[in-house]
């Protein structure tokens, strides 16, 4: 029998800190990670987890992690969705808005028919489909570890392995098809000429820059010039704010958990907060100005580092051993999706869209991230764009889509297929 090393939460939460530092470094010094979209935590828990698997088959040492500060850090995540769900945001995206979110819930399900009825037909479990299906696809590394835990408990043995490997291999294939994709259909139709570059002497590389590359001003540090006590104060008050928001809403969260169990549909932990959060951030926007006072953006900072520290934990924790007897059903479902996703979007979903220049450049996004994740989307959409030439619409749509509806919608269709299969 092999040695077992169990960490408590503390160590695996350090752990998870190195993955992500590690991944940091990886980023910086190999450019296809930046090219690919690769998130920092998922390079560097892989290198950890590949240190794992030597250490398993070389050593017979079995490393074995806590998960309790790695939950903590999903609800956050999850939490903070809810907080970017502010409905008034449809407006801006019009009549092309509507028919994106009826696509991406049309993809959601077909990618769950498509990998479960591949499963069956290998006579493999049906939740091992679901968890190469849209919880890695559309749902990436985010949903994949919200709803791994879930599948464990259905009896997927690996479940948190599988739709790790299974979501990184999404965002690698969404970024080498979606510019493409988006790229052959802009020549194939001439569209080089509609939606024409405003107007313009600016580049459309700056343009895009301007488009997705928005942050708000960095804040003085305690102590720097021009910083005041108010400022600070105004400042610490602002994070306080966001912090009680996100653990009032987790706390009410689980109640509407406790509520939506009593149904006797299997719904995975985070829901009841995401929906919470969602419903909070939309009575608190009827007012402006109360909106104005409390939801400051924090929410979402917080829930974006919480999602890096997540990630790094979840994927240097991954048991990669487990995937020897999986790995060819698992290519392909995964081969599967890709060409699905490729024929869905340019037979489904540019001809719906209006077969134009933005439809192009949408179908380029919806591959980013109906394989990967919304920052796929934005750089395929970048690509295409500084290729011909800049369009505004796309830059609106997609990330109302990849804020506001695609974990909701993803969660939803979800929750319905492991309530048919169990």
């Amino acid at each position: 029998m092999g040695t077992i090393v169990q960490m408590d939460m503390y160590q695996s939460a350090g752990v998870g800190v190195l993955a992500l530092l590690l991944g940091i470094l990886l980023t910086r010094l190999l450019p296809f990670l930046k090219r690919f979209c690769i998130p920092a935590p998922v390079s560097g828990g892989l290198l950890v987890s590949c240190v794992t698997l030597a250490l398993f088959s070389l050593c017979g040492v079995e490393c074995r992690f806590d998960g309790t500060i790695k939950d903590l850090c999903m609800m956050l995540f999850f939490t903070s969705v809810g907080f970017q769900s502010d409905l008034k945001m449809l407006k801006k995206g019009g009549r092309p808005l509507i028919i994106m979110i009826v696509l991406v819930a049309v993809l959601i399900a077909s990618q769950n028919m498509i990998s479960v009825g591949i499963a069956r037909g290998l006579g493999l479990s049906p939740l091992f489909g679901m968890a190469a299906g849209s919880i890695p696809m559309c749902g990436g590394h985010g949903t994949s570890g919200g709803f791994a835990p879930l599948l464990e408990q259905m009896g997927l043995k690996g479940a948190t392995t599988i739709t790790m490997a299974a979501a990184t291999f999404g965002l690698v294939a969404g970024s080498l098809l979606g510019g493409p994709l988006g790229g052959a259909l802009i020549r194939k139709r001439r569209l080089e000429a509609q939606s024409p570059v405003a107007q313009t002497s600016v580049s459309p590389g700056t343009q895009i820059k301007a488009q997705t590359s928005v942050s708000p001003a960095p804040e003085s540090e305690p102590g720097t010039p021009g910083t005041t006590p108010h400022s600070t104060s105004h400042s610490l008050r602002e994070w306080l704010t966001a912090a009680c928001l996100l653990f009032m809403s987790m706390a009410l969260g689980t109640l509407m958990s406790r509520l939506l169990s009593s149904t006797g549909i299997t719904f995975p932990t985070y829901f009841g907060s995401l929906l919470v959060a969602c419903l909070i951030r939309n009575l608190i926007g009827i007012s402006p100005k109360l909106t104005e006072r409390i939801v400051t953006g924090k929410e979402m900072s917080i829930g974006e580092i919480s999602l890096q520290l997540f990630l790094g934990m979840a994927m240097a924790s991954l048991r990669l051993w487990e995937l020897a007897s999986l790995a060819l059903p698992l290519c392909l479902i995964l081969a599967a999706q890709v060409l699905f996703m490729a024929l869905y979007a340019a037979y489904v979903a540019f001809p719906l869209l209006g077969k134009d220049y933005d439809s192009a450049v949408l179908v380029s996004g919806l591959c980013g991230f109906g394989l990967g994740a919304t920052p796929n989307a934005m750089a395929n959409m970048s690509a295409v764009c500084y290729k011909y030439h800049y369009s505004a619409r796309p830059f609106i749509i997609v990330p109302i889509i990849g804020a506001m509806f695609v974990d909701i919608i993803n969660t939803g269709v979800i929750t319905f297929f492991l309530n048919i299969i169990r």
